[in-house]
């Protein structure tokens, strides 16, 4: 048996399910394609997770775009990240080429060109349907994690939440949430403190300092209602392809911090709402992380191990999460060493930095007698990936140099004219892009505390009053008579009184003289 006959064997052993799969490719030897020789991926599998990675321009965003097309022929919704804008031509047939056309032939797949169901989303301005969470849906403790609190900050935020909830004060958006902040720190402090315990000043003023940070980066779009249902993710069409969600984060690569507490948003809501899916034949979303090392890059230690329990126990909701990023070593370890399926497109060794990441990246790969894993990794072409998988027992498959399936969606953007038709017949646009502002702790908060300001100015004021009739009456005092109903002489009555008087002791004088009286 020849060498490539041998490959063949081993890939066709390797690559058999039982049940349904998606076709990735074809596998290659020594650079040339293998005939019958096809990568494949059991659906029963695709909820373990994934990772595609590989240095700019070697076809990542392709790939991505491919297994999206792969999962909505087989019913299976999806959810993109688009941080670079490439994805939205997956609502487009794509136009067949002589490259398609001798890549298919090599693979052994018929390429059909055609269009998926397709919603656009956004969380900033862009247009799409827009999703939005509550501050009371994310919770203290997520909310703390992301905003980097420590414990004490932690237990004021717990505070806080409980308070509202017991006041029936409703959390909806960052404006709830500061106004919050500045009254148990102001007018209702005290009460606070007698109820729930002593909170510090300083720490509110923390706690205040970080969530400005937040809205500063465009966080105010995000919170708010009205709340995206996740169940909305999980649509599919009539002709039973699943919904691809592209969600639109062109405008949020400077913003890491936003693209981490949304995509923790999005995890934590798809994990507490989604009931336990057992060992189900196909997942029933996954979602793919354009960018990963955004996510994971400006994340807390404490919003790391979040990620990491929720990527660990998501799986059993019938949830597949893939990471798209340029080095394995991008994604941490707690998280690579769950994902089953990874597909790793070429790397490029130009410093020694970058040969020891590729020295580690092979080693993350399972052995091949067929492949020097370091070798392949510099010399693969554009769309052409190092694939290994797992099978339907969960058993990885065979390392395999893979030519992947052209797209059969559009390979480029959407035209704005396009991307107003797609959200403009959205039934989802209609349901979720009317803004809503209803009365929450903000409005509650700001009468409590103008009354209570009007109440203490009315106070002020009355005090100011008893002062001022005090003086008054002190003036009125002093200058009255000392003998009550003794009226007071005028000036010209005092002066008659005078020269009375002086003309008296004057006569007695002359009276005195005449008879010698000194």
């Amino acid at each position: 048996m020849s060498k490539t006959e041998d490959f063949r064997k081993h890939i066709q052993e390797g690559y058999t399910f039982k049940k349904d799969y998606i076709i990735l490719g074809g596998a290659m030897l020594d650079g040339e394609p293998v005939s019958d020789a096809l990568v494949k991926i059991p659906l029963k599998t695709l909820n373990r997770h994934g990772l595609i990675a590989g240095a700019t321009g070697t076809g990542k965003t392709k790939t991505m775009q491919v297994i999206a097309e792969q999962m909505s022929l087989k019913g299976i919704p999806t959810v993109l990240m688009d941080i670079k804008g490439d994805l939205s031509g997956l609502a487009q047939p794509g136009e067949s080429n002589d490259h398609i056309v001798w890549r298919h032939g090599a693979i052994g797949v018929p390429y059909e060109a055609e269009k998926m169901p397709v919603e656009l989303m956004s969380i900033s301005e862009q247009k799409g349907v827009r999703l939005r969470a509550t501050v009371s849906e994310f919770g203290p403790v997520l909310l703390a994690k992301m905003l980097e609190l420590n414990d004490t900050q932690e237990g004021i935020m717990s505070i806080l939440f409980k308070y509202c909830d017991d006041t029936k004060l409703p959390l909806l958006d960052l404006k709830d949430l500061r106004k919050s902040l500045q009254y148990i720190n102001g007018e209702g402090k005290a009460a606070i403190q007698k109820e729930y315990g002593q909170i510090s000043s300083s720490s509110i003023s923390t706690i205040m300092r970080k969530v400005v940070e937040l809205e500063q980066q465009g966080a105010d779009l995000f919170f708010g209602e009205k709340s995206f249902d996740v169940q909305d993710l999980l649509h599919t069409n009539k002709e039973g392809k699943g919904q691809i969600s592209i969600i639109r984060l062109t405008d949020i690569q400077n913003k890491p911090k936003l693209f981490s507490t949304f995509m923790m948003s999005l995890l934590a809501e798809v994990y507490e709402t989604f009931p336990e899916a057992g060992d189900d034949d196909k997942p029933k979303l996954c979602i793919f992380i354009d960018e990963a090392h955004l996510m994971f890059n400006e994340a807390s230690d404490a919003l790391l191990d979040q990620i990491e329990i929720i990527i660990k126990l998501i799986r059993s909701k019938g949830v597949g999460i893939y990471f798209v990023t340029q080095l394995p070593t991008d994604v941490p370890d707690e998280v690579l060493s769950q994902l089953g399926l990874k597909v790793q497109h070429a790397l490029r060794a130009f410093t020694a930095k970058d040969r020891k990441a590729i020295k580690k990246t092979a080693e993350n790969y399972p052995l091949s007698d067929f492949y020097k894993t370091d070798e392949e990794l510099t010399s693969m072409g554009t769309g052409i990936a190092m694939v290994t998988g797992l099978n339907e027992k969960g058993i990885p498959t065979p390392l395999a140099v893979t030519l992947l399936q052209a797209p059969k969606t559009r390979m480029d953007i959407l035209s704005q004219k396009e991307i107003d038709e797609v959200v403009d017949y959205s039934l989802l646009a209609e349901k979720y892009n009317k803004n809503i502002d209803r009365r929450s702790a903000y409005e509650i908060l700001e009468e409590k505390i103008e009354k209570i300001q009007e109440e203490e100015l009315q106070e002020e004021r009355r005090k100011q009053q008893e002062k001022e009739d005090k003086a008054i009456e002190k003036t009125r005092r002093s200058t009255t008579t000392r003998k009550v109903g003794r009226p007071r002489k005028s000036t010209t009555e005092k002066a008659v009184d005078s020269f009375v008087k002086t003309a008296g002791r004057e006569i007695i004088r002359g009276i005195f003289s005449v008879f010698g009286i000194k």
